[in-house]
C-alpha cells in the first residue's frame, strides 16, 4: 500500500477557528531513519565539548588568570562558527546542484576526521585549528531541512519539521552527557582507565572517539540507505530541423532564484527575529558551561564536568514527549506562527531568573564547600540534612528552569523551520532559503561565544551593581528574546501557508 493511500485522519483547526478533518500521510520512516542518523552527528559533536571545554582551556595554560579563561573558551567556540558561516552558503546551493545525498555525506566524512583531531589536542593552537576544520564541514543543517521539506506534504509537514529540533535536542543531551561522563577518564575512573597512557596524554580523546563513532554510524547508514530527494526536470530533447530557431526558448528547468530575490520584506522580518532569538539562545547556551564551572563567589554554580554534563542532559527525557506529541498538536491547532510567538514568550523569563541560582550555590559553598557535591551524596540521610535539602532545592530549581527553557526552545525553533520552508517560493529555492537561515545561525554561533566569554569575563572582574554584575550577559539575552517576540507580532498570518506548495499546485492545475 502506498503512502498516499495509507493515511490517517486528524482533526485540525484552521486559522479562522473552524474545525476540519484532514487525511495525514504517514511519515516516510525508510528515509527519515537514515536522515536522523546523519543529522545526529552535528549536535552530538557540538554539545560533547561543552562540559569540559572550560577545564580543557584551563589546562592549556594560555590564560593569565582564572577570570580570563572564559575569553579563550569564547574564541575556541567561535572558531567553529566562523568557519561554518564561511561555508554555510556553499553547502545549500551545492546541494541544489549536485544533490542532497552527496552534500550530506561529504560533510559527514569531514566531520568525522576533524573531531578525532580535536580530541588529540595538547595545545590551544591545535584545538583552535581542529575546531575550525570541524566548522568547515558542519554545513549540513540546511541540507537536512531541504530533504525533510521535499519528503513532506501539507498533511505531515509539521510532524516532520518537528523532528529537526528533536534530533538536535536529543543529540545535544546525549553529547553533553557523554562529554561530562567520559572527559578525563583517568581522573574520573582511575580503576578502569588508570593504566591507559593514551588517556593520560589526551584526557579528552575518549568522548571525542565516542562522538566520532556516532558520526561513523551516520555516514555508513547514509551511504547505504539514504536516497536522493532533489528532483530537477531535465531539459527536453527536441528534434532540430531547418525551422528550429537559433535561439531556442528557455528549457523547463527548476533554476534556483538569486539570494537577493528571496529576501522579501516578510522573509527579512522573519530572519531578523530569528537572528535575535537565536543569538540570545546561543549566547545562553555558550555561557552556561562557563557560568556552571565558575566559583559561586564569582557568580557561578561551582560545578565540575560531570555535573555540567548532567545538567545539560537532564531534559532529554522530556524532549521526546514534547517534540513528538505536544508540538504537532499545538501546531495543528494554532499554527506555526502562534507556536513561534508562544515559544519566544516562554523563553524570555528564563534568562532573567537563572543567574539568581548563584546565590543559593554561594550559600552551599560557604556551608559545605561546593555545590558540585550533589553527585557524592550516597546515603539517604544526607539528603535530609540542611545542606542536603539545599542541594536538592538548587537542582530542582535548575531542572525546572531547564525544562521551562526547553519548552520554549521546541516551540520557537521548530516553528521557525516551518515558517522558513513556508516562505520559500518553490522547492528549487529550499536549499538557498535554508542556507540563509543557517547563515544567521552560524553568525549567531560566531557572535555568541565571543560575547559570552568577553562579557562574562568583564562582568566578574568588575564588582558593579546589578545588572552589570554576573547577571549582565543573562539580562542581555532576555532583552534580545523580548525584542524578538515583539518583532514576531508583525509577521502576517500568511506565513502559516506553505508557499511552494501553492506554487506547485497552481502549476499542476494549469
Amino acid at each position: 500500500m502506498s503512502r498516499s493511500e495509507n493515511r490517517r485522519e486528524v482533526s485540525v483547526q484552521s486559522l479562522d477557528g473552524r474545525d476540519s478533518v484532514e487525511r495525514e500521510t504517514p511519515l516516510p520512516w525508510d528515509q527519515l531513519v537514515p536522515l536522523i542518523a546523519v543529522r545526529l552527528a552535528e549536535p552530538i559533536n557540538y554539545a560533547l565539548i561543552l562540559p569540559f571545554v572550560y577545564q580543557m582551556v584551563q589546562g592549556f595554560d594560555v590564560a593569565k588568570s582564572s577570570k580570563d579563561v572564559s575569553l579563550y573558551v569564547g574564541v575556541l567556540m567561535a572558531s567553529f562558527s566562523v568557519c561554518q558561516m564561511i561555508t554555510t552558503m556553499f553547502w545549500g546551493p551545492l546541494s541544489d546542484r549536485i544533490g542532497r545525498r552527496p552534500a550530506l555525506l561529504i560533510g559527514l566524512a569531514g566531520d568525522l576526521a576533524t573531531f578525532v583531531l580535536f580530541g588529540l589536542s595538547k595545545s590551544f593552537t591545535w584545538a583552535l585549528v581542529a575546531r575550525s576544520l570541524n566548522g568547515f564541514c558542519a554545513g549540513n543543517g540546511a541540507v537536512v531541512k531541504s530533504v525533510i521539506a521535499e519528503l513532506a506534504d501539507d498533511s505531515n509537514r509539521s510532524r516532520m519539521m518537528a523532528l529537526l529540533p528533536l534530533i538536535y535536542n536529543v543529540g545535544m543531551a546525549f553529547g553533553a552527557a557523554t562529554g561530562g561522563l567520559l572527559a578525563d577518564p583517568v581522573r574520573q575512573y582511575p580503576r578502569a582507565f588508570g593504566n591507559w597512557q593514551v588517556f593520560r596524554t589526551f584526557p579528552y580523546l575518549l568522548p571525542c572517539l565516542v562522538g566520532s563513532l556516532t558520526t561513523s554510524i551516520g555516514l555508513v547508514v547514509g551511504m547505504l540507505q539514504l536516497k536522493e530527494t532533489l528532483v530537477i526536470t531535465p531539459e527536453p530533447e527536441n528534434d532540430v530541423d531547418e525551422n528550429t530557431p537559433l535561439l531556442s526558448p528557455r528549457p523547463n528547468v527548476m533554476h534556483p532564484k538569486s539570494t537577493m530575490a528571496l529576501l522579501t520584506p516578510t522573509f527579512r522580518r522573519l530572519l531578523s527575529g530569528n537572528w535575535l532569538a537565536g543569538l540570545a539562545f546561543i549566547v545562553g547556551q555558550q555561557v552556561y558551561p562557563i557560568f556552571a564551572a565558575t566559583k559561586p563567589s564569582d557568580g557561578g554554580l561551582g560545578f565540575g564536568t560531570r555535573s555540567i554534563g548532567f545538567s545539560l542532559s537532564v531534559s532529554g527525557i522530556a524532549i521526546l514527549y514534547l517534540q513528538l506529541v505536544v508540538y504537532p498538536r499545538l501546531e495543528r491547532k494554532h499554527g506555526a506562527l502562534k507556536c513561534y510567538q508562544m515559544g519566544l514568550r516562554i523563553m524570555t523569563p528564563y534568562f532573567f531568573v537563572l543567574p539568581w541560582l548563584s546565590m543559593l550555590a554561594s550559600h552551599i559553598e560557604r556551608t559545605v564547600g561546593g555545590s558540585d557535591a550533589i553527585l557524592a551524596l550516597a546515603l539517604p540521610e544526607s539528603w535530609i540534612s540542611h545542606a542536603g535539602f539545599e542541594y536538592c532545592l538548587l537542582w530542582t530549581l535548575l531542572v525546572v528552569l531547564v525544562v521551562f527553557q526547553l519548552v520554549g526552545d521546541i516551540l520557537a525553533f521548530t516553528s521557525i523551520n516551518l515558517l522558513v520552508a513556508n516562505i520559500a517560493p518553490s522547492r528549487a529555492t529550499l536549499g538557498a532559503s535554508n542556507s540563509l537561515q543557517q547563515l544567521i545561525t552560524s553568525l549567531n554561533r560566531l557572535i555568541g561565544p565571543l560575547a559570552a566569554g568577553s562579557v562574562w569575563s568583564w562582568s566578574i572582574k568588575h564588582e558593579l551593581p546589578y545588572p552589570f554584575n554576573s547577571h549582565l550577559i543573562w539580562v542581555i539575552c532576555g532583552t534580545l528574546m523580548f525584542f524578538s517576540w515583539r518583532l514576531s507580532l508583525r509577521l502576517p498570518s500568511s506565513v502559516d501557508v506553505f508557499a511552494s506548495g501553492r506554487t506547485r499546485q497552481a502549476s499542476n492545475s494549469a
